[in-house]
């Protein structure tokens, strides 16, 4: 976001016909981010949405097999995300590693057509994961280093609305095509990767290169005139080249220039009380947190929703984390990120409870996935707002990666546990399991992100009344 009008000099009087320059509401980078998510999460949720079906249905696989694959599938995004936002931070390029990540995503895609068993399969998902977890520290550091710290929240509001826009549609889009294509899983895998395709030149034409970083440098003194001889003309005239390197070098400070970044310094990120507290947080509660595909094969057990209906289940969740998430982001901005991001754990509780004991009406699918949408809407760009405001902005793809890893991790941890537990016990016990989880882990992350209480001044002993 510009907060400046930057066409006029430094210290120019604004014409006296224009009105004071206000900010924009969003900034165009996170309107590109947000464009190219959007096309991104179309392709990939084409995929996601049929995958789970196409694996148990289709290949046979049992739950704890679908849960050790979706285990890695997102396991292997988390290990390779801090990777990404420490080389974003290093070479100082954020939409360099974010193109690579999304270009190898891409080119994973069309390789689904040729994969019919479970090993190439995994193959392939894990390499698209890998470009899932290079991207996305990257896109989220420039989202947050174009924006002020008080409108964060907003503006990854703005980014998750956009990206979800692509989640909402992906679905539909693989709902229709298995509607009217005879091969229909690898129709959707083909259309899947020229939409992908789409996304990288999206991200290559439109969005700004840069960390986002629009402080004006300072401009090098002159200096005074010296005596010019014959001899010193010709020194020059040998040395011209060097004074050009060197001129170029000294038009940045040396206290401008940053430090290169390294691992140690990234390590040290976990030093930050705020930031070792909401990756603490962030992990206890991935521990517990049921992958969305469970969700919805639960869901559709538990209603005895057709298979062919299946791939539409991700459209409600979508639907309502579109309305929703601009709105949490600000109310987060406003209120409290902390209290935002419990309250979506809250309601995802709630969800887990309806699947459990809820008494089978028509309007329970609709509700279970109104409160997971609900969830995301009040979580999914909460956090990253909340760390982006605990890390400094040279380590920003690091620290967001530190976190997301660490979460995604848990995750990973929790899909393997979950789909262990729905083939030794069933899916009721499981999620009953992960729903008392779930609350143990909320309960503590609300005491351990709680307020710093603020300083009382201590009484003066020789104060014994009032004046």
């Amino acid at each position: 976001m510009y907060l400046a009008d930057r066409s006029a000099p430094a210290g120019a009087e604004p014409a006296p016909d224009r009105g004071p320059v206000r900010a924009a509401a969003v900034a165009p980078t996170v309107l590109a981010l947000g464009t190219v998510s959007l096309i991104t999460d179309i392709s990939s949720e084409m995929v996601t949405a049929v995958l789970p079906l196409y694996l148990i249905a289709g290949l046979g696989l049992s739950p704890l097999g679908f849960g050790a694959l979706d285990g890695v599938y997102n396991g292997v995004s988390a290990l390779v995300q801090l990777t990404g936002g420490h080389l974003a931070d290093r070479v100082r390029n954020h939409k360099l590693i974010a193109g690579i990540g999304y270009g190898l995503s891409a080119l994973c895609k069309p390789l689904l057509l040729f994969a019919h068993s479970l090993g190439p399969i995994s193959v392939i998902l894990t390499l698209e994961r890998t470009g899932k977890g290079l991207r996305t520290a990257p896109r989220d550091a420039l989202i947050s280093l174009s924006t002020p710290p008080e409108l964060q929240g907003r503006a990854f509001g703005v980014h998750r609305a956009m990206d979800t826009t692509g989640a909402l549609l992906g679905p539909l889009a693989a709902f229709l095509i298995l509607s009217v294509a005879v091969d229909g899983y690898d129709a959707v895998f083909g259309v899947s990767a020229c939409v992908a395709a789409l996304g990288v030149v999206v991200l290559m034409l439109f969005v700004p290169s840069g960390d986002g970083d629009t402080r004006p440098r300072p401009r090098p003194r002159p200096r005074p005139p010296r005596p010019r001889t014959a001899e010193a003309d010709t020194v020059d005239a040998a040395a011209e080249p060097a004074a050009v390197a060197a001129a170029a070098a000294a038009a940045v400070p040396a206290a401008d220039r940053p430090a290169p970044v390294r691992l140690r310094d990234a390590l040290g990120l976990l030093r930050l009380p705020r930031l070792r507290n909401l990756a603490i947080c962030a992990v206890l509660l991935g521990l517990t947190t049921v992958s969305d595909a469970f969700v919805y094969l639960l869901l559709q057990r538990r209603t005895g929703i057709g298979d062919q209906w299946f791939p539409l289940l991700p459209l409600g969740t979508a639907a309502v984390f579109l309305l929703l998430a601009v709105p949490a982001g600000a109310l987060a901005d406003r209120i409290g990120r902390r209290t935002v991001f419990l309250t979506g754990h809250a309601l995802l509780l709630a969800g887990y409870a309806l699947l459990l004991w809820a008494p089978d009406q028509p309007a329970l699918p609709y509700l279970v996935l109104a409160l997971h949408g609900m969830f995301y809407a009040a979580t999914d760009g909460v956090l990253p707002a909340a760390v982006a405001a605990t890390v400094p902005a040279e380590l920003r793809a690091t620290g967001l990666a530190l976190v997301g890893t660490g979460q995604a991790l848990a995750r990973f941890g929790c899909s393997l546990a979950f789909g262990a537990a729905w083939t030794l016990w069933g899916a009721g016990p499981a999620l009953a399991a992960a729903a008392a989880g779930l609350l143990c882990c909320a309960a503590v992350a609300g005491f351990v992100l709680r307020p710093a209480a603020p300083d009382v001044p201590l009484p003066d002993p020789n104060r014994t009344g009032s004046p």
